[in-house]
């Protein structure tokens, strides 16, 4: 019984070592830091994948056809004034290496080239998630999805951005959320 007792204290301590650990790492760090990483965890537990943790998808509403996600894509880019730098067809570009039909994927690349480089000029690492994208994907079912980096952890995973520098980054991520959501919806 001792032993178990014992067992159970050191555990307990060890509970609240980690925790005066965890306030201590996040001390100056955004107020939402906590909740972004948190939600990074569980996802990460739910799928066992990395990648799928960092991004946000949407699913294509059924009846939609590529073309008319990737018009409405570009459509809503325009009207919510983010310049378009450059689109990889890279799912085409697959099919012709391999010689055969190949699932679609488009990717997608905008910038507000000022926004980038108040972000590069914060922090030079910021240069590596330039431009945003966005992914028009076929999965190997078929149904079409959105795909984009999860931008909170650039926005709130740290110490807080600057005022002007942080209004301006969820700017852009609104748009993003926009055009993931518009497009997958087909409202053009």
């Amino acid at each position: 019984m001792t032993l178990l007792r014992n067992l159970l204290a050191l555990v307990g301590l060890l509970a609240v070592v980690a925790v005066l650990w965890v306030a201590w790492t996040f001390r100056g760090f955004d107020p939402q830091a906590p909740r972004v990483y948190w939600d990074m965890a569980r996802s990460l537990a739910a799928t066992g994948n990395a990648a799928e943790a960092t991004v946000w998808k949407a699913k294509v509403a059924p009846g939609l056809t590529f073309a008319e996600v990737d018009q409405s894509i570009q459509s809503t880019a325009q009207a919510d004034n983010i310049k378009d730098v450059g689109q990889l067809p890279l799912g085409d570009q697959v099919a012709a290496m391999m010689g055969k039909p190949w699932r679609k994927l488009k990717i997608y690349l905008y910038c507000n080239p000022l926004t980038a480089a108040k972000m590069v000029d914060y922090s030079d690492a910021y240069s590596a998630y330039l431009p945003c994208r966005v992914a028009l994907l076929q999965d190997k079912s078929g149904q079409l999805w959105l795909y984009s980096l999860n931008m909170d952890m650039m926005i709130h995973g740290g110490k807080p951005l600057p005022p002007d520098l942080r209004k301006e980054a969820e700017h852009v991520r609104k748009v993003i959320l926009d055009i993931m959501h518009k497009s997958a919806t087909g409202d053009f």
